[in-house]
């Protein structure tokens, strides 16, 4: 029974989710704990794809086996597109490539730049945080956003982290401040050198009507994309049925996932999202085939 609707959900293990994230980034649950939540949503597949980190991989792999959950090796680096952001997610990786390593570590530098200036901005208006806070909460190199706003919450500044992103940290908010990034190029160029398979995520971010999407997924395509997440948790029925289609147009491969944070996404759940997301299991296929040959 998914607890926000009241509808009862299918959790047969013919699922996958290949778009979660722990406390090595920005989820508030370890990979084991995760990996628990898919065994009992009926997940027989996942990938973790930690904000620019693959160090909870291991241990992911590790719960995964114990479970009997295969586990992926992924990520979500972050790219610039404009004056916001495009997410690219790299599956089947090769996690240990030093050169992927450095440049992952490239980007959390970033944060730690960007993250006090934004601690600055909401100091002016009042809100009596420190990043020490922060880095402690968030326990990981991977500091973001939305362990700022977990703060906010534990201050009682704000109910919950939409309500932090709405009022201080969303683009144009106060307390927002741009972060160096990649372009979407160079984030792709990455997953590729490192072996992965590089996906436009949750496409329905980007913000353009179906025909603006198909011509910016065409330019990313001939940057080295290679698929695009279609079935995602906010995705509605006529957003999937539109991504689908493009990704069929250009011949790139589908995926989807629940994009699991916890406390900070607490609608969304693994596997299933806000009740009614299935990633089928079929889809994974496909993917081994195109790593194969990577």
């Amino acid at each position: 029974m998914d607890r926000r609707t009241g509808r009862q959900v299918d959790r047969r293990a013919d699922r996958i989710d290949l778009h979660l994230h722990t406390t090595y980034s920005d989820g508030s649950l370890p990979p084991a704990e995760v990996l628990a939540l898919a065994k009992k949503a009926g997940v027989s597949a996942l990938a973790v794809t930690d904000h620019d980190i693959v160090d909870g991989i291991p241990e992911s792999i590790e719960a995964g086996a114990r479970l009997g959950i295969e586990v992926i090796p992924g990520v979500e680096i972050s790219s610039r597109y404009g004056e916001s952001e495009l997410h690219i997610l790299g599956y089947f990786l090769d996690w240990q490539d030093p050169v992927l390593s450095t440049r992952l570590a490239w980007l959390r530098a970033s944060r730690h730049t960007r993250n006090p200036r934004i601690i600055a901005k909401l100091n002016e208006l009042g809100l009596a945080i420190t990043y020490e806070e922060v880095k402690a909460l968030a326990g990981t190199e991977s500091v973001g956003r939305p362990h700022i706003a977990r703060v906010l919450m534990e201050k009682g500044y704000v109910q919950s982290a939409k309500e932090a992103f709405d009022r201080y940290l969303a683009q144009d908010k106060p307390g927002y401040v741009p972060r160096e990034l990649p372009e979407p190029a160079e984030a792709i160029a990455w997953i590729r050198a490192a072996h992965g398979i590089p996906v436009l995520a949750h496409p329905v971010w980007v913000k353009l009507n179906e025909a603006g999407l198909l011509k910016l997924c065409e330019k990313l395509k001939a940057e080295g994309l290679m698929g695009v997440e279609v079935h995602y948790s906010t995705h509605k029925p006529q957003q999937t049925r539109e991504y689908l289609n493009i990704a069929r147009r250009l011949d790139l491969l589908v995926t989807g996932g629940s994009d699991f944070h916890g406390v900070t996404k607490p609608d969304i759940e693994v596997g299933v999202g806000r009740g009614g997301l299935k990633v089928p299991e079929m889809l994974l296929e496909p993917l081994k085939k195109a790593a194969a040959v990577r």
